[in-house]
Parts: structure tokens; sequence; C-alpha cells
């Protein structure tokens, strides 16, 4: 496993890297100088489970309003830097537990040195992050186009710009919307560097495809034993992004805890609204603390049979439902008090 050997990493109180569990981040999507929009979307984010939080800092009423969010928020927070050295440094200075650069963009040795200089004064790690779509015209042209390798050149070449500047207290994101080349890139580059990875599918899309992209990609990074720290970037709710990031780790069994929901797909036998009664539980027990597998089945014939692997469920008929635990069928009841029912057993587990 990689991740098992990559360097620790402290941002704010929390630790990455050295086989420490991976942690789930997203990103705001509201003018982080907005104090108020800004803490409201990330105390939800926290709520929803995210880990470490990143905003964007374009300017210096933004950098200042770092200060006021990290009042009223309990994650860590990082600064999304791009082309003004100085955001990074205000960053700093108005509290970010981190900030992420590409070195390659904020304008020369010069600019890199002073961030550093700020960054080693605070020991506040760096995120090095680089992109396919904004890779270097030389690294397109010596490899004929954007590619794996390419975006791993460029990687290391900025990592350097920051150790030559005698620091090391680094994450690495490589990002693209390629998902095979993400792959790749991810391959190579765990096998050339010993800080911490970053790792997403960039510009992903929307819910649907993003969430399809990301599990494709993010699954096999993951299993490959890459990746300290995570983002399922979704375009739509940052919510989601969480919700997902959390049933990537679990479905892989990176991370455990939490009620997993499984469904039937529905065919002709059913006669209850599962689609809308499957959408409920897993709403319904996102607040309870329980580490077991629910089952909702639309068929009361085969639905105890196909339930035998979940440790409790409810199986649908005509105008009523079963419960079903362990197999075997505990209770029969109306259909609209089926959700109900499933509480109330899950709120009095043994």
């Amino acid at each position: 496993m990689y991740r098992d050997h990559t360097k620790v990493v402290k941002i704010g109180d929390k630790v990455i890297g050295g086989g420490n569990p991976i942690l789930i981040q997203s990103m705001t999507n509201v003018p982080t100088e907005d104090v108020a929009r800004c803490v409201e979307q990330i105390l939800k984010l926290e709520a929803a489970g995210c880990e470490i939080i990143r905003c964007t800092v374009p300017n210096i009423e933004a950098a200042k309003a770092l200060k006021e969010i990290k009042k009223q928020i309990h994650i860590p927070l990082v600064a999304d830097i791009h082309f003004d050295y100085k955001m990074a440094i205000a960053a700093m200075e108005n509290g970010a537990d981190k900030i992420r650069i590409n070195p390659g963009n904020i304008g020369g040795r010069e600019n890199v040195e002073a961030v550093v200089k700020v960054a080693k004064e605070r020991n506040i790690p760096i995120r090095v992050g680089v992109n396919s779509g904004s890779l270097e015209k030389n690294l397109v042209e010596k490899y004929g186009g954007v590619t794996a390798q390419g975006i791993v050149e460029s990687a290391l070449d900025k990592v350097k710009m920051i150790k030559d500047c005698d620091y090391d207290n680094m994450v690495i994101s490589i990002k693209s919307s390629d998902v095979l080349m993400c792959i790749k890139a991810h391959e190579l580059l765990a096998d050339k560097t010993p800080y911490p990875l970053h790792v997403g599918i960039t510009e992903s899309g929307t819910v649907l495809s993003g969430n399809i992209k990301s599990a494709v990609g993010l699954g096999i990074i993951l299993h490959e034993g890459i990746g300290d720290t995570i983002r399922v970037s979704l375009t739509g709710d940052p919510a989601e992004e969480i919700k997902s990031a959390k049933l990537i780790l679990k479905t892989l069994g990176l991370r455990k805890g939490g009620i997993e929901v499984v469904s039937c797909p529905t065919c002709g036998r059913t006669k209850i609204d599962l689609i809308s009664l499957a959408t409920q539980v897993e709403n319904m027990v996102a607040d309870i603390p329980l580490d077991i597998k629910v089952a909702v089945m639309g068929c009361a014939v085969n639905g105890p049979g196909e339930a035998k692997e979940a440790d409790i469920g409810i199986a649908g008929g005509i105008g009523e439902g079963l419960l079903i635990k362990k197999g075997e069928i505990i209770k029969k009841v109306p259909e609209d008090q089926l959700l109900s029912a499933l509480r109330e057993e899950l709120l009095n587990w043994k």
C-alpha cells in the first residue's frame, strides 16, 4: 500500500499520510467573502461528513474573510490560490490551515520563495496542484499531447520548486477529467514521490456522470493503495460529494460505520413505490450510528430470501409489507407504517 508509506502531514487538527485514514474533502461554491453563506455551507458539509474544506481566495476580501470563517467552523480550511502569490500569503496570515497553489503560475521563483517563507514560519502545508487542462506547452509538445507522463513530470517539477526553497511540507494533487489518464498518472506518480496524494477526477460532471466517473477512477486508484485524501468533484450541491465519497470508501472497505442500504432494482412483481421508499430509507438512516446493512425489497414473495444477507430489511406487498430480521419475518405492517416500523427497530437495535 503506497499510502502506508507516504509522508505524514498535519492539516489543522487532522493528520494525513503514513497510513492514517483517508479523509474526505469538498469545496465551497459560494463567494468566500460572503462569510455567513460560506459558514452556512461549511457547517452543512461538516454534518454530512466533510473532514477538510477548501475555499477559493481570488481577492484580499476573501483572504480576510478566512479569519471570520475559521472562528465558526470545526474542520481544517484550505485556501485555493491561482496566479496571485500575495493571496497565498494573505490566506496564511488569516488562518488558512493549508494552501493550494500551482507554483508554476504564481510568477517565478521569487514569488514562490515568498510564499514558502510564510508557510515555513507557520508550518503550513502546501498542496501542489497540477491540472491536465493547464499543462505546460513544452510538455504537451514533448509527449505529443496531454498525457499521464506529462502531468507527472509537471507535478514533480513543481514539487522541486518548493523543495529548492528548503521546504517539504507538501501534498500533491494531479487531476484530469480523463479517467484512464488520471488513473495512469497516479500510478506513475505514486512510484516517484513520498508525499501524500489528494485524489479526484476533475470536471467530472453532473451528479450522475460525475458519480460514475469518480466511482470508477477513484475506486481503481484507491484500490491500488494510492490516495490519502479524496474529493468527488460534482456540478451540484457539495453535500452530494460527501455522500458519494463516503460510499466509495465504504464500498472499498476503506471506511467503517454507517448504515448501508441495499435495494432491489424493481420488477413487474413490485406492488409498492419502491423507488420512493428506498430513497426515504436512505435519508432516514443517515443519522443512526449503526454499522449494519438494511435491505429494501419490493416483493413480499422473494423479499425475505433476498434480504438474508442484510441485518434487517423491509419487503413490500399490496398495501402492506414485511419487516425482516436476519432473514426471518418478524412483523407484518401496513404499507404506510413500514418506514416507521423500520426506524423503531433500528433505534432499538440489539
